[in-house]
């Protein structure tokens, strides 16, 4: 089982900044996916890929992992940078 552990994105459709700090831990898939016959849906019968683990820090996600033989790589938070801008700066 493998699986990566990530900070939360903030959403970009809002201004919010929740839940960003939560790191999540989620299962990678181990089958490839296929098109039912019938429906043309796109599915597997893996169900890992469905459990999504939220943790407060990177360590307890790590420590979960490893006290429960889960092979995780860790992917690191981009760096978010702030263009600070004034209503002013719209006439200059």
């Amino acid at each position: 089982m493998a699986a990566r552990i990530y900070q939360r994105p903030k959403n970009a459709m809002q201004s919010g900044k929740a839940r960003i700090d939560e790191w999540v831990l989620e299962f990678e898939q181990s089958e490839a996916r296929h098109a039912d016959p019938l429906m043309g849906w796109t599915g597997s019968g893996d169900t890992q890929a469905q459990v999504v683990l939220t943790f407060p820090s990177r360590e307890e996600a790590a420590a979960y992992a490893a006290k429960h033989g889960i092979a995780a790589r860790v992917r690191a938070t981009p760096v978010r940078h702030l263009k600070l801008q004034a209503y002013a700066d719209n006439f200059n």
